[in-house]
């Protein structure tokens, strides 16, 4: 199987997105008693970073990938990245709730990509 640039570079430019987006959005959950100003300074110029990656990754994506399939690819990613960074940077856990709900996702994202229902 072979993968053209314009199906392999948005991908990986919307998974460096969206670890900029979690540290974003997250990160300063590790610094409860910085004040807001600053957590929300801070949490604009990693997202600035976000936007470099998001807005080329979907401009190279669209004609190859449709709008649906690179939102679900995004969201996907998201998820992703965002259970890694909860469990390894936030301590949290998952439970057997989270990974159902999770799966549920997963299971709407092979939906979006199967194609047409008959």
């Amino acid at each position: 199987m072979q993968f053209s640039a314009s199906a392999v570079l948005p991908i990986v430019l919307l998974i460096g997105s969206n670890v900029f987006m979690t540290i974003a959005w997250y990160g300063h959950l590790k610094f409860p008693t910085a004040p807001m100003w600053i957590a929300v300074m801070a949490s604009w110029c990693i997202a600035l970073v976000e936007y470099w990656l998001a807005v080329p990754a979907n401009r190279i994506g669209y004609g190859t990938y449709s709008a649906a399939e690179l939102k679900t690819i995004q969201e996907v990613i998201s998820l992703s990245v965002f259970a890694g960074f909860a469990v390894l940077v936030l301590g949290e856990r998952f439970t057997w709730n989270h990974v159902v709900g999770f799966a549920l996702i997963f299971a709407g994202a092979f939906f979006i990509f199967k194609g047409p229902l008959r």
